[in-house]
């Protein structure tokens, strides 16, 4: 049984071309994928699509890959793809504006890559947020555990998980630039929304 497994043990299994482990791992994430994507672009067949297309990449490489934990692995891939959706233009001003994220009121930035955009919030978040500050934001946004889950490992309440999220989001939006604001948050918002 596979279900039982650690996410080290089953990532290592379907990388050595286990099909029983890479149905876990479908089976395990593939919801929270999506549901993740749905909130963002809202529109179930194409959040249907990247998924799915994130699963057979996965599978096809998994020769070649170099992926050391499981689940921020894959969230960072959805992040990925939804941020090609918006690139390509695929997506309008109006339902930027719909998701209520911040008022928008140009066009997404073609010139500002998905990397160079992860580059830049983690120098910020390295260099510009407190020390307690930084190590909630990392968990909640880089290992996506929730507030509870942040909670109870460092021992304090999830009020004051939100409190360091917001103060950690605030920062970064005063080091951004409107067009990166956009992206960032389009990236972003969700993961800290209802946890």
């Amino acid at each position: 049984m596979t279900k039982n497994l650690s996410d080290n043990i089953i990532l290592e299994q379907a990388i050595s071309g286990n099909s029983s482990a890479f149905k876990e791992v479908y089976d395990r994430y593939s919801k929270g994928m999506f549901y993740y994507a749905f909130k963002i672009l809202n529109d179930k067949e194409v959040c249907e699509d990247i998924i799915q297309n994130i699963f057979i990449d996965f599978w096809s490489k998994r020769n070649t890959s170099n992926i050391k934990k499981l689940k921020p692995y894959l969230f960072q891939s959805v992040k990925y793809q939804i941020f090609n959706y918006i690139r390509d233009k695929k997506i309008s001003n109006e339902d930027l504006s719909r998701l209520n994220l911040i008022d928008v009121s140009m066009n997404v930035s073609q010139k500002m890559e998905y990397l160079e955009l992860e580059e830049l919030i983690k120098n910020i978040i390295e260099q510009q947020l407190p020390n307690r500050c930084r190590q909630i934001f990392i968990l909640s946004r880089f290992e996506h555990k929730s507030n509870k889950e942040i909670a109870n490992e460092l021992g304090i309440t999830i009020q004051a998980v939100k409190n360091q999220i917001s103060k950690g989001i605030h920062k970064i939006r005063l080091c951004l630039n409107s067009e990166e604001v956009v992206l960032y948050f389009f990236l972003t918002y969700f993961t800290f929304l209802n946890k």
